[in-house]
C-alpha cells in the first residue's frame, strides 16, 4: 500500500513515526512543510523538514518536541555573548544539519535533493520530500502587522492573533511529489496545524490540484483534543478565522480535498460534510501514534 502524507513540523513528525510502524516504511513518501523555513546566522534552515528527519531517525528530542536529544548550547550561547541573533534556537548537534544543508543550496543542489542525502545518512527509510525546491514563505496578517512565520510563532511567541495568511512565492511542486500522488493508494493528512503547516503545502502549484482530481480516499487527522491544541496556536487559530474548533472546523479547512476526518473521542460530535472517525488521537508514545496511523490508513480502505 503506497501512502503519502502532507505533514508539518512536530505533531507530524510524530504521526509520520507511527505510520512508518503501521506499513513498510519503503512504501510512504512525506510531503514536508517549508513555508517555515527561514535563513540564521547565514544558514539555510528547514524546521518543519528536520523535525521529520529527526523523528524518523530516532534522534528527536520528545520532551522539548523540537530539535535533537541530548543537545547542548555552546555556539549559541558564543552567539549571545558576541551580540549575534539568537531568538531562533539552534543547538550544537543540530548545526551539522544545517551547515551540510546550507553548503548544498549554496553550490545549486536542490533542496529535494539534499533532504535524501541527509535522510539515507541518518538511515531514514521512507521518501521525504520537499513541497517545493523553490523558495516559499509563510506570512501572518495580524492587527499588529504582518510578519514572516518565525518572527511571529517564535520571536513574538504566537501572541498576535491571526486574520489571515499569504505565501510569498511561485513555487513548482518539487521533483517525485506529483508522481508519489498519483501513484498512492491512500493520502494522509497530519494531525499538524491546517493554516500554517498544511496549507503551505497546497498553495504550491499543481499539489492541491492533484488532491482535488484524486482517484483515491484521502483522510485527514485533526490536531484538535477536545476542541484543543495540543501544542501550538491552531486552536486559536480556527476559532478566529473559521469561528470555532469543532471538527467540522478543521474539516473545513480542507473543503473538496478529503473524504473523511479522524477526529478524538473528546471532540463534539455534530453533522459533517465528511465520514467522521472517532479514535483516541493524543499520540503519547510510539504505540499511541502507531494505532492513531492505523485508524487513518482504517479510515482510507
Amino acid at each position: 500500500m503506497k501512502v503519502v502524507l502532507l505533514s508539518g513540523g512536530v505533531g507530524g513528525a510524530r504521526f509520520a513515526r507511527g505510520l512508518v510502524e503501521a506499513v513498510d516504511a519503503a512504501d510512504v513518501t512525506i510531503v514536508g512543510n517549508v513555508g517555515d523555513d527561514l535563513d540564521v546566522l547565514g544558514m539555510s534552515v528547514s524546521p518543519d523538514l528536520d523535525s521529520i528527519l529527526y523523528a524518523l531517525a530516532g534522534l528527536n528530542d520528545e520532551e522539548r518536541g523540537w530539535g535533537r536529544a541530548g543537545e547542548t548550547w555552546q555556539a549559541l550561547g558564543t552567539v549571545s555573548a558576541l551580540g549575534g541573533e539568537d531568538w531562533f534556537r539552534l543547538g550544537d548537534r543540530d548545526l551539522g544539519l544545517h551547515l551540510v544543508r546550507t553548503q548544498a543550496l549554496r553550490s545549486g543542489e536542490p533542496l529535494s535533493a539534499v533532504t535524501s542525502r541527509i535522510a539515507r545518512a541518518l538511515g531514514v527509510e521512507p521518501t521525504v520530500l520537499p513541497a517545493t525546491d523553490d523558495r516559499l514563505r509563510t506570512w501572518l496578517e495580524t492587527p499588529a502587522g504582518s510578519f514572516p512565520f518565525q518572527e511571529w510563532f517564535v520571536a513574538r511567541s504566537h501572541r498576535d492573533e491571526v486574520d489571515g495568511l499569504r505565501f510569498e512565492g511561485d513555487a513548482r511542486p518539487a521533483p517525485g511529489v506529483l508522481g508519489a500522488l498519483e501513484a498512492a493508494d491512500a493520502i494522509l493528512i497530519a494531525p499538524s496545524n491546517p493554516y500554517v503547516s498544511i496549507w503551505p503545502i497546497l498553495a504550491v502549484a499543481g499539489i492541491r490540484a492533484a488532491l482535488e482530481a484524486r482517484r483515491v480516499p484521502a483522510v485527514a487527522v485533526s490536531p484538535l483534543v477536545g476542541g484543543r491544541a495540543v501544542k501550538g496556536p491552531a486552536d486559536r487559530m480556527l476559532a478566529r478565522m473559521a469561528g470555532g474548533t469543532t471538527p467540522e472546523h478543521v474539516a473545513g479547512c480542507y473543503t473538496g480535498l478529503i473524504d473523511a476526518l479522524v477526529v478524538d473521542e473528546s471532540d463534539p460530535s455534530g453533522p459533517s460534510a465528511v465520514r467522521r472517525v472517532v479514535t483516541t488521537t493524543l499520540m503519547t508514545d510510539l504505540a499511541a501514534a502507531r494505532r492513531l496511523a492505523e485508524t487513518a490508513l482504517g479510515a482510507a480502505a
